[in-house]
């Protein structure tokens, strides 16, 4: 089971990419950036950016998004972006994919991406990146377009928890990266996952399960993850409790655990509600016990 985390912020909201070093050291798998380009007052985080500075202060430790939002971008901008970072990482990206979440925000009006049909203009995206980013010739929008120098093609996952989601990532991508879902509904859409890719006649993709934790927090900080997701998801309030990953090491390894027997290969945890550090030694500490075998 691999499990990553993203990085804390500072005050302002600034991602503090020093810490990705303490994350490598602490024998996490991954570092996950979120692509949350808003424009009402919260920092303009671009996580290529931001995960370009994490590759320069890392060897191992792999480089996530969570998720980029693919309808804000040019396909043929972010295939060499991708490149890039390959380039840089030693081929360490995995490269999560998703519609984005705030599509009415001023960030997206500026920007000029759509409101509707997103579905439509992610699946053009994941059909030409793959041959972007391995630099074969690719037609994108009636153009020939060919990257060079080639790199390798990193593990595309699809985020969304829908069916349509779902399907997307059996056509196009090597994982699916579901989020906000306990380990029970899990374990029935990983079902439903392999009902589709049989139908399909496609693999199985790898699945990859996004979470939020408050370790060794209070009982403040998770009624205020609570009711968050209440209020921005519409996600019912008991439901919504089952969610966060509480406790200290060894009930976020029986946690973690039972997304695992669930169906899932990996698993990326949000940090909240208290010091980040000890939150991060937390996680890692569970980590540890289950690669001992819980």
């Amino acid at each position: 089971m691999r499990i990553s985390t993203s990085l804390p912020t500072t005050g302002a909201g600034i991602v503090d990419v020093s810490m990705v070093g303490h994350l490598e050291d602490l024998g996490l798998d991954g570092v996950s950036m979120p692509d949350l380009l808003l424009g009402e007052g919260t920092p303009g985080l671009d996580p290529l950016i931001v995960l370009a500075a994490a590759a320069q202060r890392t060897r191992r430790i792999s480089l996530e998004f969570g998720v980029l939002s693919l309808p804000l971008r040019p396909v043929a901008l972010v295939a060499a972006q991708i490149q890039a970072l390959q380039h840089l990482s030693g081929e360490r990206v995995v490269l999560g994919t998703g519609l984005g979440g705030f599509p009415g925000t001023p960030f997206w009006r500026a920007a000029g991406a759509p409101r509707t049909e997103r579905g439509r203009r992610a699946d053009r995206v994941l059909a030409a990146l793959p041959g972007l980013v391995g630099g074969d010739p690719t037609e994108v929008d009636g153009e020939l377009v060919t990257l060079a120098p080639s790199a390798a093609v990193p593990p595309i996952h699809v985020g969304g928890n829908s069916e349509a989601a779902m399907r997307r990532a059996v056509r196009y991508g090597d994982g699916w990266a579901p989020s906000l879902v306990t380990p029970s509904a899990l374990a029935a859409k990983v079902e439903r996952l392999r009902e589709i890719a049989e139908e399909l006649g496609r693999p199985v993709p790898a699945v990859s399960v996004g979470g939020h934790a408050v370790l060794n927090g209070s009982t403040a900080a998770v009624q205020s993850f609570v009711d968050n997701v209440v209020r921005m998801q519409g996600i019912p309030r008991e439901e919504a409790a089952r969610l966060p990953v509480t406790g200290g090491p060894a009930e976020v390894a029986e946690r973690i655990a039972s997304y695992a027997d669930a169906g899932a290969g990996a698993a990326t945890l949000s940090l909240d509600g208290g010091s980040w550090a000890e939150q991060a030694e937390t996680l890692a500490d569970a980590a540890s016990r289950l690669r001992a075998g819980r």
